[in-house]
């Protein structure tokens, strides 16, 4: 019989092969190690039992408390995307939404249960995607950012909302659906409307003052102008040239106002053309050298090495620097001397860097004064403002449109010791061997009658009075028109070589009028010229009138010269010319 204190194990073992070696003492020592392992065993087992146990009970508490945290972040993030200010959507590749918030509802207008599963197409009306973008273009695989603007009516409010949205990929890299959020930007929006309609309503009165003022200008300047070229008494000289002086002084100033307004707001582009630098500098040259020697000062032109003749840039901006800049020098320079020096920095590509300079031996300026002359309507001091006048925007327009170029206006100066302004720019070298300059005229020109039939349209009595008297100098044939009603009259009963066509004018404005001549059935007359006169100074007028195929366009005040060197360029003997 087995002996009770065995294991159950080792007793069964023994039992079951009937060996009879309970009584036999060599065997008792390895039944007592086989049992106590056995017993071993049993308590290892209940020990890890037991610490598995205790773990169980741990990871139930642990994991309880997870899903709590769970279920309590959830309810957070539910909350959080249930009442964001903006809609969060998520939708498949082919745009249906697979997940809304609740502010799609309060937006929309429609439920979730009524949009989840729909495409985006079914909410989104084409014409009402700001910039005309296509559906397939919103939401494309190939696209990693999608972002557009759109507007929706809402209880009889109109409201703009912005779209952003990003392709989503899965754990194997492959496109999944989009993420994205759409935000109300319907204050930013309305704010965004209102200053482009007082942008526009700037620019209109803008261009209204511009008119006004220029009307009478153009009245005081040509009659001026008109004066200096009949006979008068040499007491006189000087009172007409002062009121000449005053008059353009002011058509300046008001040019300067309209190009700083052109500048901020963007408007002013840089429109490259062959010209050539010799001529450039010799107008140059030809206009300050008169004016610097009526005040006793020496004013140069230096070319410090060779440079091109012909180069490609923007002459008028050029113009305007160099004008500013020399304007400004002779304004502040009583005595001495002022130069205008060019510099070939080298060529390099076929572009040539150029370093021009303006030297003058003025009042100077200090040092914590160099800084602020550059910003708007500021001068170096009040004394300055006082005593020397200006607006103190020649040289902020100046640095603007140097900087439109990629070029930037520097100053070197002590008070009381003269300044030194410079600036680099950077030009293509035209193969151009010659170019025609218009501008390359004489100051006093020698008038000579011209063979035109002018036909003019203008219904203000003072421009048209110093138009006749500029045409009756030229022995000029001529009509007047006051509005575009009686431009068609006159076309339609007698032929003419030119049309100086104003651009506001009643019954039939002059766009209008010169829509109606490009379409009448006669060629030769619906291929007349038209040159534009307009005081307006808005910045889309000569791209209008190029729209309306005008073939030029002339700006008032009158200039007698250039008015007279357009006339001639129209006249019977140029045109003979250049039909040869």
């Amino acid at each position: 019989m087995l002996d009770h204190d065995f294991h159950r194990l080792l007793k069964r073992q023994l039992k079951k092969s009937n060996l009879d070696i309970l009584g036999d003492p060599k065997y008792a020592k390895f039944l007592k190690m086989v049992n106590d392992a056995y017993k071993s065993f049993d308590n290892d087992v209940k020990h890890i039992e037991h610490i598995l146990e205790e773990s169980s009970k741990e990871l139930f508490v642990a994991n309880q408390k997870l899903i709590k945290e769970r279920d309590k972040t959830r309810t957070k993030l539910e909350n959080l995307v249930d009442n964001i200010g903006g809609v969060i959507f998520e939708t498949d590749l082919d745009g249906n939404f697979t997940f809304l918030n609740h502010a799609w509802a309060k937006y929309s207008g429609f439920s979730l249960e009524d949009s989840i599963g729909k495409s985006y197409r079914d909410f989104l009306l084409g014409e009402n995607i700001e910039g005309k973008r296509k559906f397939n273009e919103l939401f494309s695989r190939q696209k990693k950012y999608i972002k557009f603007i759109f507007k929706h009516k809402r209880d009889n409010r109109l409201m703009w909302f912005e779209v952003k949205s990003k392709l989503v990929k899965d754990a194997n890299g492959l496109p999944s659906g989009f993420i994205g959020t759409i935000t109300d930007i319907t204050n930013l929006k309305e704010t965004e409307i209102e200053l482009q309609k007082a942008s526009k309503s700037k620019d209109e009165f803008l261009s209204t003052m511009s008119h006004e003022i220029r009307t009478p200008l153009n009245a005081v300047t040509g009659l001026t102008n008109i004066l200096l070229m009949e006979e008068y008494l040499p007491e006189q000289v000087e009172n007409l040239k002062a009121l000449k002086y005053s008059g353009e002084h002011l058509l300046g100033l008001i040019n300067d106002l309209l190009d700083f307004d052109k500048i901020k707001s963007g408007e002013m582009k840089i429109n490259d053309k062959d010209f050539s630098l010799s001529y450039f500098l010799e107008n140059i040259k030809s206009h300050f050298a008169l004016r610097a020697e009526r005040k006793g000062v020496v004013f140069n032109v230096v070319k410090v090495n060779e440079i091109p003749n012909n180069v490609i840039g923007d002459k008028l901006k050029l113009t305007q620097i160099i004008k500013n800049l020399l304007s400004n020098a002779l304004k502040f320079t009583e005595k001495g001397s002022i130069i205008l020096s060019v510099e070939n920095l080298g060529i390099n590509k076929n572009k040539i860097n150029l370093l021009f300079k303006v030297i003058d031996t003025g009042i100077g300026i200090s040092k914590s004064k160099q800084d602020s002359i550059f910003e708007s309507f500021k001068q170096a001091n009040l004394e300055t403002s006082v005593k020397y006048g200006g607006t103190g925007l020649g040289l902020s327009i100046s640095k603007k449109l140097l900087i439109l170029q990629d070029s930037d206006l520097k100053v070197e100066s002590k008070l009381g010791e003269g300044a030194t302004f410079s600036f680099n720019i950077t030009y293509k070298v035209s193969n151009r061997l010659n170019l025609y300059e218009p501008d390359m005229i004489k100051l006093q020109p020698d008038y000579q009658p011209l063979n035109i039939n002018v036909l003019v349209a203008e219904d203000n009595k003072m421009n048209v009075l110093i138009l006749k008297r500029f045409f009756l100098k030229w022995n000029v044939n001529y009509q007047i028109a006051e509005n575009g009603k009686q431009v068609l009259e006159f076309l339609e009963n007698a032929d003419f070589d030119l049309v100086l066509m104003d651009l506001q004018m009643p019954v039939l404005n002059g766009y209008e009028t010169a829509k109606v001549i490009r379409k009448l059935p006669e060629e030769y007359k619906s291929k007349i010229p038209i040159i534009a006169l307009t005081a307006f100074a808005q910045t889309d007028v000569k791209e209008k009138t190029r729209r309306y195929k005008m073939d030029g366009f002339m700006g008032k005040p009158f200039n007698p010269v250039e008015l007279y060197s357009l006339l001639k360029l129209y006249s019977k003997p140029s045109i003979n010319k250049e039909a040869i």
